[in-house]
C-alpha cells in the first residue's frame, strides 16, 4: 500500500474515532460509591465539560481537513482532556465523602479514551520520518497531571497508593517471572532450533512438540504439573529446600519456559533457512570455515527474523505471567485474581493495566531492535 493511500484513509479513522468520543461524552464519567465494594452512583458530565468534549471529539476530523500538520495536536489534546476530565471529576465527586469512598471511571471515561487513542492513530498516519513521535507527545502530558496529583482522586491511583510497597514488589516480581522464563526459553530454543533448522525429522518433532504444549490452556498446564513438582520435591528434600514444590515459582517458570518455546523455534528454524544460499556461497568460496560461515553470516543474517519470535515469547509471557498468580507464584495476576475475588474493580485494574501496558512496552522495544538490526545487516524482521 502506497504512503498516499495510507494517507487516504485518514478520514475514516478520525470520523470512527469521533463516534466513541461522541457516545463517551453522553455517558456517565464517575461511578461514585460509599467503599471500594458497595454499589454506587453514576455521574454525568455537567454542561460545560459535556460541550468541551464535543468539540474535542471533532477536533483532529476538522484539523485533519484544514490543518493536516496540526492534527496529532488535536488528537493529543483530545487524550489529555480525557484525564483532565476524569481528575476533576473524580476530585469533586469525592468532596465531603466519607475516607473509604472511591470515585471510579465509568462508561464514559473508557469510551472516550479509546476514541482518543483511534484519534492519535489516524493522526499517526500523517506523520513521517521523526515527525512519528509527536503522536506521543500527549504521554509526557499525561505523566505530568499524574505527578501534579490531579488524578488523585481516581480509584484507581487511590488504590495504588494504599497498596505502595506491595505493588512494586508485585510488578518486580511479574519482571522476574518473565525474564527468568524468557532466558530459559532462549537458552533451550536457540540451540535446538540451530540443530533442527538443518534436520527435517529433528525439525518436525520438536515443532510438533512444542506446538502441542502451547495447545494446551495455561491454567490446565499450571495445573498438571503441580502433581509432579509436588512429588518430586517429597522425594528429594533437596528440592524441597531450594524452594521447588507443587505451588509457587517452580512450576510457574516451567510452564512459562515450554510455552515461549514455541516461537522461538519456529522463527528460529525459519530464519536459518531463510538465509539465501548465495550469501552461504559467496562465504565458502572466500574460504570461510562451517562455524565462520555460521557466526559470520548465517546469525547475523537471521537475527532479525529470530528476534521477532523472541518478542513474540515476550509478549506472551507477560500474559502467563498474570495467571500463574492463582499458584502462588505473585506477579501483578495477584491483583486481577484479588479483584474478582472480592469484586473489586479497581483492584483488577491495577494489575491489569500495568500488566497491558508492560506488553506493549516490551512489543514496541523489541520491535524497534528487530527494524534497527534489519536495516543494520539488510533485512527486515
Amino acid at each position: 500500500m502506497t504512503k498516499n493511500a495510507v494517507r487516504g484513509d485518514v478520514p475514516q479513522v478520525l470520523v470512527l474515532a469521533a463516534l466513541p468520543l461522541l457516545a463517551g461524552a453522553a455517558l456517565p464519567w464517575v461511578l461514585l460509591r460509599p467503599n471500594r465494594l458497595a454499589p454506587g452512583e453514576y455521574l454525568r458530565l455537567p454542561p460545560a465539560l459535556l460541550a468541551l468534549m464535543l468539540v474535542l471529539a471533532l477536533l483532529p476530523l476538522l484539523a485533519a481537513r484544514f490543518l493536516p500538520r496540526l492534527t496529532w495536536l488535536a488528537a493529543g489534546l483530545a487524550v489529555v482532556a480525557v484525564f483532565w476530565v476524569v481528575g476533576l471529576q473524580t476530585r469533586c465527586a469525592l468532596v465531603g465523602q466519607a475516607e473509604f469512598a472511591r470515585a471510579s471511571a465509568a462508561a464514559g471515561v473508557w469510551l472516550s479514551g479509546l476514541g482518543a487513542l483511534i484519534a492519535v492513530y489516524g493522526a499517526g498516519l500523517l506523520l513521517v520520518g521523526r515527525q512519528k513521535l509527536l503522536a506521543w507527545a500527549w504521554v509526557p502530558a499525561v505523566l505530568a497531571l499524574v505527578w501534579a496529583g490531579h488524578l488523585s482522586g481516581w480509584s484507581v491511583l487511590v488504590e495504588a497508593r494504599n497498596e505502595g510497597p506491595r505493588w512494586v514488589q508485585e510488578l518486580a516480581q511479574h519482571l522476574r517471572l518473565v525474564g527468568t522464563a524468557l532466558g530459559l526459553s532462549t537458552l533451550i530454543g536457540v540451540p535446538l532450533a540451530v540443530w533442527a533448522a538443518g534436520r527435517e525429522r529433528v525439525a518436525v518433532a520438536v515443532l510438533g512438540l512444542a506446538n502441542a504444549i502451547q495447545t494446551l490452556p495455561s491454567l490446565a498446564l499450571l495445573g498438571l504439573l503441580i502433581a509432579p513438582l509436588s512429588a518430586l520435591s517429597n522425594a528429594f528434600p533437596a528440592l524441597r529446600a531450594a524452594g521447588i514444590s507443587g505451588i509457587g515459582v517452580a512450576p510457574a517458570l516451567t510452564a512459562m519456559t515450554l510455552y515461549a518455546l514455541l516461537p522461538i523455534l519456529r522463527n528460529g528454524v525459519v530464519a536459518l533457512r531463510g538465509v539465501p544460499a548465495g550469501a552461504v556461497d559467496a562465504a565458502r568460496g572466500m574460504g570461510m570455515t562451517g562455524r565462520q560461515i555460521f557466526w559470520r553470516v548465517q546469525v547475523p543474517l537471521a537475527l532479525p527474523v529470530w528476534l521477532t519470535g523472541i518478542r513474540q515469547a515476550a509478549v506472551l509471557l507477560v500474559g502467563v505471567a498474570s495467571v500463574a498468580a492463582l499458584i502462588g507464584a505473585g506477579g501483578l495476576g495477584t491483583y486481577i485474581f484479588k479483584g474478582l475475588q472480592s469484586a473489586a474493580a479497581d483492584l483488577i485494574l491495577l494489575g491489569a493495566v500495568p500488566a497491558a501496558l508492560l506488553a506493549i512496552g516490551v512489543d514496541a522495544a523489541l520491535r524497534g531492535l528487530e527494524v534497527w538490526l534489519g536495516r543494520r545487516f539488510g533485512r527486515v524482521g
